[in-house]
């Protein structure tokens, strides 16, 4: 096994040096401009915007232009992109480099959900390895000329009968991506059970570009753990970071051979909601017709996250579902000084799963999916035009 020290490097994407080796992945409805920034104030690394499909690009959809939105001081800027189309990605890469929009692109092959794989893409698409090859290299030779690394992040396959990564690894490789990107998981376990780190370690021993790792880092010991097991690159976080954006800081400190580690008290705790609270604001604020609307949006779009932050702390039923229904800034204010800013971090809570759980299930497909490895027709009615998720 490789030891953590031996990884100390920045990681390498096309001309993109990233420390710490850490990507944020993108989650639909939680990676917005404002917890980015909320985050990178924490720690380094690469912070992904929401997913953003390729056809909604191209058609110039309002809330996908909308959602293609970076600080001032965010870099590299990086981007998610799905799509099943080949010519329609190439499309949307060469929207992105000519209006200069992103710095890196990521390509989305990971998705589990139903609406997405009985289209035949996200983590279903991989299985189609002439289309998924063709797709790949449409994208690098649309970005190629500017300089725009692009990367994909996938899972190890539709289920245990039908394994890709190793063999998507080899094509994304050969189609010229700067970096890979492996989920432990299949698309039928969804987010249930553990992720599979000795599948990481296989595909970083058969890859020669840089290989990250996802699943199952909840601390910032799990993603030194893993760098242990596998040897990979970097370490993509997801779930692990929901209501505790200060995991960043952690992971800095982690990969620097830092001991500390952030155990926040439920007054420190309330600080950060009130600043994520406050960028979102801003965001939403900046995209408004009045400062009212902006501030009512952005503070519903923090209800979401009250429960991940407060997850483990002694606080009450009634005070959680108020914070959970705030329509202002002051609002927000009123209740979190409601709080016990003496109560310590629950450590109880720690290395536990957060956000989305669920059980494995069946992986909805088009008909005749898996009866031809070889077949490269584009599914018919695959795009998706909304994006997020």
């Amino acid at each position: 096994m490789t030891s953590p020290a031996a990884v100390l490097r920045p990681l390498t994407i096309g001309p993109h040096q990233v420390w710490p080796p850490v990507v944020l992945a993108p989650m639909a409805g939680i990676t917005n401009v404002g917890f980015r920034q909320l985050c990178r104030e924490q720690g380094g690394g690469i912070y992904v915007c929401e997913m953003i499909t390729t056809v909604a690009l191209v058609q110039r959809n309002p809330k996908t232009l909308r959602m293609i939105a970076f600080g001032a001081d965010e870099r590299p800027r990086s981007l998610q992109l799905y799509g099943t189309d080949p010519e329609i990605t190439a499309q949307a890469v060469r929207i992105v480099v000519e209006r200069d929009l992103a710095d890196h692109i990521d390509l989305n092959f990971g998705c589990p959900v139903p609406k997405v794989t009985r289209r035949g893409g996200g983590s279903a698409l991989p299985w189609r390895r002439r289309l998924f090859a063709r797709l790949v290299r449409a994208a690098v030779d649309a970005a190629s000329p500017a300089g725009v690394p692009v990367t994909v992040k996938m899972r190890k396959g539709i289920d245990d009968d039908h394994l890709t990564y190793v063999e998507a690894g080899l094509a994304a490789q050969d189609a010229g991506v700067a970096a890979v990107a492996l989920h432990g998981r299949t698309a039928a376990q969804r987010y249930s059970g553990t992720a599979d780190w000795d599948a990481i370690a296989t595909l970083k021993q058969a890859l020669d570009v840089p290989v990250l790792g996802n699943g199952d880092i909840w601390e910032a010991d799990d993603a030194l753990r893993m760098v242990a097991h596998t040897g990979v690159d970097g370490v993509v976080v997801g779930r692990g970071c929901l209501g505790r954006p200060w995991l960043f800081a952690d992971l800095q400190a982690a990969f620097e051979g830092r001991p500390e580690r952030r155990l926040p008290t439920l007054g420190e705790v309330a600080v950060t909601m009130r600043r994520h609270a406050e960028l979102l604001v801003d965001q939403f604020t900046a995209g408004s017709r009045t400062p009212a609307r902006g501030e009512r949006d952005g503070c519903t779009d923090f209800r979401k996250h009250v429960a991940w932050y407060l997850k483990g702390f002694p606080v009450g039923s009634e005070l959680r579902r108020e914070l959970a229904m705030i329509e202002s800034l002051a609002q927000l204010d009123d209740l979190l000084g409601k709080l016990d800013v003496a109560e310590p971090f629950p450590v109880a809570a720690l290395g536990q799963p957060r956000g989305r759980t669920n059980s494995p299930g069946k992986v909805f497909l088009p008909e005749g999916w898996l009866d031809s490895r070889d077949d490269d027709t584009v599914p018919e009615g695959a795009e998706l035009d909304d994006s997020g998720g």
